[in-house]
């Protein structure tokens, strides 16, 4: 694994650093999380810089149902402290939202204690889950230099972390994200009508969601032949969720009586309902008007469906995609997405 070669150590040798002899222990990585998409498609067990690599499962959360992961238990202090010993390497990705910068100082400082060497994989530098990115910020300014390594996605995204925190960083491009055998699998989709998919999922806060439908109903109506589906978990359809957005709704209701969309209202898909979605249309429009990098890119990328996006995260350097900007406000440019649009049916970019 790429990550996490040349980070080993073994306890009690007082020198940090690359373990050299075969037959210690394997090289232990704890990934946080272990069983997210992202991590699990890095890993490969075997040998690695003269040592076996062997990655370890998620601790269980307390009270928590069968392969749930967050909140992450490895990161707290008290764990830590009690198997720390049981542990070679952190890689911290996801699941530190939840702390505060002193939790992750007081965190980071046991890490160093114990000699425990931290990888930190920059996902995002824009949280997509808040609107305020302060907090954000502040949890990043004490997990970067207190990091062994820093690695990120993109060389974009490499950048802003070299000007901020004046760190090495190293850009190991986003993994594939759908099983091997759905790779290469799309069906040929040249006969019915041309879909254009605008996925809001739960509304999360990064989300535009009434003005990219706005603006995908005028660009979508005026392409032949096309059609626009719009999906929404069903979770923030219903009135009392704190997310929901009756202007929303009633609009989408509006243009889905006039027939100029699509409308799927449903449960959350599971992996394997998002694989058969993303078959399933020809073009997914990205509704982010802020954020970092993105898993969906990469699964459109796995399963041939073009990525129409803003031009707001360094998701555009991650595949080959179209893009588009935005007008005054929070308002896509509809002519630029039209553009954009036709251009994806017309001759979609190479690689896509």
């Amino acid at each position: 694994m790429q990550t996490e070669r040349g980070l080993g150590h073994d306890k009690g040798d007082g020198q940090p650093g690359v373990g050299t002899e075969p037959n210690r222990h394997p090289l232990r990585v704890l990934s946080v999380p272990s069983q997210h998409s992202y991590p699990l498609r890095l890993r490969a067990d075997g040998i690695r810089a003269g040592r076996v690599v062997s990655h370890l499962p998620d601790p269980v959360v307390s009270g928590g149902e069968p392969g749930r992961w967050w909140p992450p238990p490895a990161l707290d202090l008290a764990w830590l402290r009690q198997h720390g010993g049981e542990v070679d390497v952190v890689h911290l990705h996801f699941g530190f939202d939840h702390l505060s910068p002193r939790d992750l100082e007081a965190w980071t400082t046991e890490l160093r204690r114990q000699r425990l060497p931290l990888v930190l994989t920059v996902h995002d530098l824009v949280n997509p889950h808040f609107v305020e990115q302060r907090d954000h910020l502040a949890r990043l300014d004490v997990l970067v230099p207190a990091a062994s390594a820093v690695l990120t996605l993109t060389s974009g995204a490499a950048a802003q972390i070299r000007r901020r925190w004046r760190r090495p960083v190293t850009v190991t491009p986003h993994p594939h994200v759908v099983p091997d055998h759905l790779i290469g699998s799309r069906e040929d989709r040249t006969h019915g009508p041309w879909v254009v998919g605008l996925h809001l999922k739960g509304l999360r806060a990064n989300i535009a969601a009434r003005p990219m439908v706005k603006a995908a109903v005028e660009a979508v109506g005026q392409l032949p032949d096309a059609v626009l589906r719009v999906d929404v978990n069903a979770e923030v359809w219903r009135a009392d969720h704190p997310r929901h957005d009756p202007t929303l709704v009633e609009a989408l209701r509006s243009h889905e009586r006039a027939g100029r969309l699509d409308l799927r209202v449903h449960d959350t898909f599971t992996d394997d309902e998002l694989f058969a979605y993303l078959s399933a249309i020809d073009v997914s429009l990205l509704p982010y008007a802020f954020g970092t990098h993105s898993g969906w890119v990469e699964a459109c990328h796995d399963l041939g469906a073009v990525v129409v996006a803003p031009r707001t995260g360094f998701w555009v350097e991650q595949q080959p995609m179209l893009s588009f900007g935005w007008g005054s406000g929070c308002e896509p440019d509809v002519a630029e997405l039209r553009s954009a649009l036709r251009q994806a049916r017309r001759d979609p970019p190479s690689g896509a």
